[in-house]
């Protein structure tokens, strides 16, 4: 299985687990290990579903056309980007780096807590530049209280760099003022201190925020 199909089930064992599924009923609809799911929700919090012979109420009228619409226009949407070609992707990447990536000189990052994203940047800029893959670092932000050692092992496994490359994280300091929706894994930083890839990148970035314009027809 691929980075993306494992980032879906680890997507999809955490919301399970909120929802109350034991470990070993996660790992079955999920065709995975026990002890890897276990690092999946290691730190989502898990209370027992309670035991009741009462029927549980489905989904009214209004959220029943609001997930009809969601999975329409998902549809709709994956239809609309179809296959991309190689030039296609990369003009993506590119456009990725401009809203996201540093524009700092010499020093090519990337920051973002959607798994996805991070996923996309490392694939793109390993496909159209060449990398030494033992100048990559990796930067993590981390609220205190949460799960170092399995953030880690997440970023490390889906973006394919070892642990040993991961800098020391910077560990936020627990703030009852701050939004209580703290991302569990952290936000990471990608990091690769090359002038030239970062100026290869940058000239694609100018090229693609000089386009005139394009024809919508």
């Amino acid at each position: 299985m691929g980075y993306r199909g494992r980032v879906e089930d680890r997507e999809r064992a955490r919301q399970l687990r909120a929802e109350a599924w034991t470990l070993q009923q996660i790992a079955a609809e999920l065709q995975a290990s026990r002890g890897q799911v276990s690092v999946w929700v290691r730190d989502v919090a898990f209370t027992p579903a309670a035991r009741s012979r009462a029927r549980r109420r489905g989904p009214n009228s209004l959220q029943r056309r609001k997930q009809d619409e969601i999975e329409r226009l998902h549809a709709i949407g994956v239809a609309r980007i179809g296959e991309l070609s190689r030039k296609q992707v990369l003009v993506a990447g590119t456009a990725l780096y401009a809203g996201e990536g540093s524009k700092t000189d010499g020093s090519v990052r990337f920051a973002n807590s959607d798994p996805r994203m991070i996923l996309f940047f490392v694939t793109w800029l390993r496909a159209f530049f060449p990398v030494d893959e033992a100048r990559l670092r990796v930067n993590l932000y981390l609220h205190e209280g949460l799960d170092l050692d399995a953030a880690n092992l997440f970023w490390s496994d889906l973006t394919a760099i070892p642990i040993g490359q991961f800098t020391t994280p910077y560990r936020a300091i627990p703030d009852s003022t701050l939004r209580s929706n703290k991302h569990p894994m952290g936000c990471p930083s990608v990091v690769y201190s090359c002038s030239r890839t970062h100026r290869s990148i940058m000239g694609l970035v100018d090229a693609l925020l000089s386009f005139p314009g394009f024809n919508p027809g």
